[in-house]
């Protein structure tokens, strides 16, 4: 976030950290999160993806509020999702998740 100013940058972090303030979003991005270690940026191409239907399993969230929070997630700039086919794949941003990683620094 160093080509933004200040300003913005906190806007943004303010962003991402209010998506990520709901419990469910949560353990959505932690759950999509675990193809890196911390601190460690992912190639987008090894990026682990997950079918929105197979995201949401053991979560006891209902689709509809699954894909709402999957948006939000997106909207905060988290989370990527691409539809191959019937399906949609989501994984993490891997840049959001460096500037992240450095904001802790």
């Amino acid at each position: 976030m160093s080509n933004y100013s200040n300003n913005e940058a906190h806007r943004i972090y303010a962003d991402i950290f209010k998506a990520l303030s709901n419990a469910n979003r949560l353990a959505l991005f932690k759950r999509l999160m675990s193809c890196c270690a911390p601190g460690t940026k992912c190639n987008p191409e090894d990026a682990v993806r997950f079918c929105v239907g197979e995201l949401g399993e053991g979560l006891n969230i209902a689709p509809s509020t699954l894909s709402h929070h999957l948006k939000e997630l997106n909207r905060a700039g988290l989370v990527q999702m691409q539809r191959r086919g019937k399906s949609i794949e989501c994984w993490v941003e891997p840049d959001t998740l460096a500037e992240l990683s450095d904001f802790f620094k």
